[in-house]
């Protein structure tokens, strides 16, 4: 049977997961009432983004097609290069309304680079505002910048609408299903090599983790067969070689996974057996055989220290909660969160946890904490290294597109913060805009971002590299107002809190002294206030109707948004229930200590 290797690679929200979903139903390998989708994990589906990258297979014509679906968020982009490698060619899906993004540059770049002569889909030609010929025209450009080679540059285009399952060759063909798209893959795509006479050379792109069988390696056969119970050499990229035995070997079918005695080459496969087995190494028979070329990670750019809770309220809402369980259950996540690293050599009671962005480290705190985990981080610091003798920092590429009336206050807080706007341009009634900033310069601004822009704004970033060190970059612009009291808040305080900033609590919330409760308008003020105070009470009777308290709602602390807030002196405290801002040193005399020293 021949098989055909792809890769579905977009821009968030483009369409990637729900085009893969239509493609299982149409070819049976899920009935039409299922509920089963690419994205199983539980977070996906409440975000509706793509956080790790997948594998499913079907059947069309009597050939096996292999689909990877890729993530589209910066954050994961580690991901996407690995898989890209392993593949033989991608569909890329563009929105016919937004066009291509700052993620669609970054994964398409690497295809490029790679050989690949991708199949662009305009997805979504449905939308009110979509316009599949102007688009077509971006894309074409932007392959062209990209360094295209003239037979990439003929690229075919299909026209699509994943939410209903059709895919069209030309915009006035009839709107039936898929078929146009599996023909063209079929069509277009040369079949997987699949010589199974060589000895056996395999490369695992994937990692994943199973508590019987261990570590699991999913990656290509490239050359000959693997087997269970087959003894084999491992290379690193080093080229340094070690024995080992295959203990199991599974299949893509559907969505599920087979058990199988062997798999032939040009098939993607999980194995399992190889306890120490890495990203980019080389599995083969013997020794004599040539290492295939290492698979690269991009590196982290962001690091933040873990530590174990020690607030007032710790312990009361998770199981989790020593240095040792924490420390376990990081170096689960290294088994398969290849972009992530962790220091273990600081004290017993802190891990510098290093990742690719805000978000990413996000997603590992919120499984933690879903999992019963309590865990304090600090604020998230860039990573900053030293190239012949001078300070070099990481870069992003911001894209945003808001309302015409509201550029103003983004290009002048952008500015502040080191960005130079390198584009601008009008599109669909809004305006385009795309920046370089320093990774410090995003850091706190996304929270800003979504106020000045009423929440109708969209801003996305992808790292381009390390450049020199801009220097001194401000970036938060308020100060903390401070409980200086342990308890429930009440509603009389925190009504006459507001005036003074921007309030966190709620009446009812629990509270203890050094928790910072809101935030107030002056940059580097720390106001103490008692969240705990009512309202004086007297036997003097009052000739009129007391006046009605009327709170306005608070800012909800999320993740990602303490994430932004948390500054050098704070913490930000993650149990099961509750996101806090806390800071270094609780209680008055603490600080007091800590100026004095």
């Amino acid at each position: 049977m021949e098989t055909r290797n792809i890769a579905i690679i977009a821009h968030v929200d483009h369409g990637k997961t729900t085009l893969v979903d239509a493609m299982m139903r149409q070819t049976g390998m899920v009935d039409d009432a299922s509920t089963v989708s690419m994205d199983s994990n539980v977070l996906e589906r409440e975000r509706g983004i793509t956080i790790y990258a997948k594998n499913a297979s079907l059947f069309y014509k009597g050939t096996k097609i292999n689909i990877v679906d890729t993530p589209g968020h910066a954050d994961f982009s580690s991901e996407v290069e690995r898989v890209l490698r392993s593949i033989d060619s991608v569909l890329l899906l563009v929105d016919a309304q937004e066009g291509p993004m700052p993620q669609t540059k970054f994964v398409l770049k690497k295809s490029l680079e790679l050989g690949i002569r991708p199949i662009v889909i305009l997805n979504k030609i449905d939308k009110p505002a979509a316009n599949p010929e102007e688009v077509h025209n971006l894309v074409l450009e932007l392959f062209m910048d990209l360094g295209a080679s003239n037979e990439q540059l003929d690229f075919i285009t299909l026209y699509a609408i994943s939410k209903q399952g059709i895919a069209i060759r030309k915009l006035d063909d009839p709107r039936k299903d898929l078929t146009p798209l599996f023909d063209t893959i079929l069509e277009t795509i040369p079949p997987a090599k699949a010589d199974t006479s060589l000895p056996l050379r395999m490369q695992p792109f994937n990692l994943g983790y199973d508590n019987f069988l261990g570590r699991l390696a999913i990656g290509r056969i490239y050359e000959g067969i693997v087997r269970k119970g087959q003894s084999v050499i491992v290379k690193n990229t080093e080229g340094v070689a070690r024995k080992s035995t295959i203990t199991s070997v599974k299949t893509f079918n559907g969505f599920e996974r087979k058990e199988v005695d062997q798999a032939d080459a040009g098939d993607l496969v999980m194995i399992a057996g190889i306890t120490d087995i890495d990203i980019g190494e080389t599995i083969c028979e013997n020794e004599e055989q040539e290492a295939l070329p290492a698979i690269s990670v991009g590196e982290p750019t962001i690091s933040l220290v873990f530590l174990v809770n020690s607030s007032p309220l710790a312990g009361q809402d998770g199981k989790l909660v020593t240095s040792r369980q924490i420390r376990e259950r990081l170096e689960r996540e290294l088994e398969i969160n290849v972009g992530l690293k962790v220091n273990f050599s600081s004290t017993n009671d802190e891990f510098v946890v290093s990742g690719r962005g805000e978000l990413h480290i996000a997603i590992l705190l919120e499984n933690m904490r879903r999992e019963g985990y309590e865990v304090q981080v600090s604020k998230p610091q860039v990573i900053l290294k030293t190239i012949d003798g001078v300070l070099y920092e990481p870069f992003e590429e911001v894209t945003i597109d808001v309302d015409n009336d509201t550029s103003g206050p983004i290009i002048e807080k952008l500015s502040k913060r080191k960005g130079v706007m390198k584009e601008m341009r009008p599109e669909h009634g809004h305006t385009r805009m795309i920046f370089e900033i320093p990774t410090r310069g995003l850091l706190g601004y996304r929270s800003e971002f979504i106020t000045d822009t009423r929440g109708e704004g969209i801003l996305c970033s992808q790292v381009i590299g390390f450049r020199p060190h801009v220097g001194e970059i401000k970036r938060r612009s308020v100060g903390s107002m401070v409980s200086i009291g342990t308890g429930k808040a009440v509603a009389f305080a925190i009504f006459n809190l507001q005036e003074r900033g921007v309030m966190y609590i709620r009446p009812g919330t629990e509270v203890y002294e050094g928790m910072v409760i809101g935030d107030v308008s002056k940059q580097g003020v720390e106001m103490l206030v008692n969240p705990l105070k009512g309202k004086n009470l007297t036997n003097t009777r009052s000739s009129g109707a007391d006046e009605a308290i009327q709170l306005i709602p608070p800012f909800d602390v999320t993740l990602e948004r303490g994430l932004e807030l948390v500054g050098d002196d704070e913490y930000l405290e993650v149990t099961p229930h509750h996101i806090r801002l806390r800071k270094k040193y609780l209680t008055e005399v603490d600080r007091k200590r800590k100026g004095k020293a």
